[in-house]
């Protein structure tokens, strides 16, 4: 009886957390980049339905993510040869994120365990799917942390704690902002919430990035008409610098 008492205490006590379900929205569901583009900013929002009454402890937290698209990259060391920096070494990520962008109601030791980052996948490193190096090469993981460096110098990748504005612990919103160097295609948007550091829910929603008018244009036609495209931007520099030269000659006679 006593473990039979102890079982439902504990089915009780989890009841609350699974009562809570997020629901969310975007701003817009498409991004498009234009030959003017400079970056695009996309806010989340949504609320917590509850069945129950809200919890004081432990607090909610939200965590919103944005993801995609994902790609393989082959990263290299660089080793001075002779004088001259060369491509020495290189690791093969099969999944990496061209973008992603972490915002946090909270410091993110507050948000979620290391445990439930592992599960979740998360956290920068965590969205990293998989890495595959050579038997000589002893330390694939500074290779990793290679690429996050690099795409977080370039505002590829980049976590922003206490950004994500809860109030009385049902209404959210986060801004995310993308810069203007994104790469078309699907991305993944993810709202989760969590209490005591554990995801009691999850709900994830698509944003496509596509380029659009004379972007588009351009892309299709370095696609599936190379030869046209190199000609016509061989013109185009042609006609570009006899502009320029003309414009010199008659700012000399004048």
């Amino acid at each position: 009886m006593r473990g039979l008492a102890l079982i439902l205490a504990l089915l009780l006590a989890a009841l609350p957390l699974r009562a809570e379900e997020v629901v969310m929205g975007l701003s817009r569901n498409t991004v498009a980049i234009t030959a003017d583009f400079d970056g695009s900013e996309v806010l989340i929002f949504g609320a917590v339905k509850r069945e129950v009454p809200i919890l004081p402890e432990p607090p909610l937290q939200v965590i919103v993510t944005v993801e995609g698209p994902l790609e393989p990259v082959t990263v290299w060391r660089k080793a001075r040869r002779m004088g001259i920096w060369v491509n020495s070494e290189a690791v093969e990520v099969d999944s990496a994120p061209g973008f992603y962008a972490v915002a946090t109601s909270a410091p993110w030791s507050d948000v979620i365990s290391a445990v439930e980052d592992l599960r979740h996948e998360v956290s920068i490193p965590r969205a990293i799917r998989s890495v595959g190096a050579p038997m000589e090469i002893m330390d694939s993981q500074s290779f990793t942390e290679a690429l996050i460096r690099i795409r977080e110098a370039e505002g590829l990748y980049r976590v922003e704690e206490n950004s994500v504005e809860l109030r009385d612990s049902t209404l959210f919103d986060a801004a995310i902002t993308m810069p203007a160097n994104i790469s078309e295609g699907r991305y993944v948007t993810r709202v989760l919430l969590t209490r005591g550091g554990v995801v009691v829910s999850e709900h994830s929603s698509e944003l496509m990035v596509s380029k659009v008018g004379l972007e588009r244009w351009l892309f299709n036609l370095s696609r599936n008409m190379p030869l046209v495209y190199g000609l016509l931007s061989l013109a185009i520099a042609a006609f570009a610098g006899w502009g320029a030269s003309a414009a010199f000659r008659a700012m000399r006679s004048g």
